[in-house]
């Protein structure tokens, strides 16, 4: 069976070792949160800082408290990245070094990536299965939702040996916009404008 890898994280600015091919794609039914804590990358224990993961959209609205039908999944409820095909010789060690990477708390699960044709008038599966690495609910990690405002000065101040929190955040964002133009992404990019503006009142 072919070995690919789902990124929509760092994964996106930053593959994993030894892709031989990638293509871009969504995943159906969940949206991307920075609702995960990291101690071991973009935080320390001390002070942990915000990494995101994808959840089941259906999870996240009642996390939310918005006023939508238990079990809804919206038209938007979907989350772009980019699959990666591991070279065959090296699978074993791409899932080490995967399992290691996400050990702060995701676990790994198996997706259909979708895309769109050429024309954009048809949905296309373009990876049967890749792998994934969620911070479900009941990890000891997870945060859940966060007032925007409170997460934005979390990820303005904290960093770790990965560096600083902030630069996760920002090369995401940058790569989501450069990558899908097309998609809307309101909660990655109002959480961008939210800690640009803590960043924009610490200069002189």
């Amino acid at each position: 069976m072919v070995y690919w890898v789902f990124g929509y994280g760092s994964l996106i600015f930053k593959p994993p070792p030894h892709a031989v091919e990638q293509k871009s794609g969504y995943v159906k039914g969940v949206v991307r949160r920075f609702a995960q804590s990291s101690i071991d990358h973009r935080g320390t224990p001390e002070a942990p800082g915000r990494v995101v993961t994808v959840i089941d959209a259906r999870e996240w609205h009642h996390l939310e408290g918005n006023d939508i039908p238990e079990g809804t999944i919206l038209p938007e409820d979907f989350v772009w990245g980019v699959a990666y095909r591991i070279d065959q010789e090296h699978e074993e060690e791409v899932r080490a070094y995967m399992e290691h990477r996400e050990k702060n708390g995701y676990t790994c699960h198996f997706v259909p990536v979708y895309s769109t044709s050429p024309d954009g008038e048809e949905e296309v599966k373009v990876v049967e299965s890749a792998e994934i690495w969620i911070g479900k609910l009941d990890n000891p990690a997870f945060i859940g939702h966060e007032p925007i405002h409170e997460l934005a000065k979390t990820i303005s101040e904290r960093r770790g040996p990965s560096g600083l929190n902030k630069d996760y955040l920002y090369k995401l964002a940058d790569s989501v916009r450069h990558l899908y133009p097309h998609v809307r992404d309101d909660y990655l990019f109002q959480l961008e404008a939210a800690v640009k503006a803590l960043d924009s009142r610490d200069w002189p």
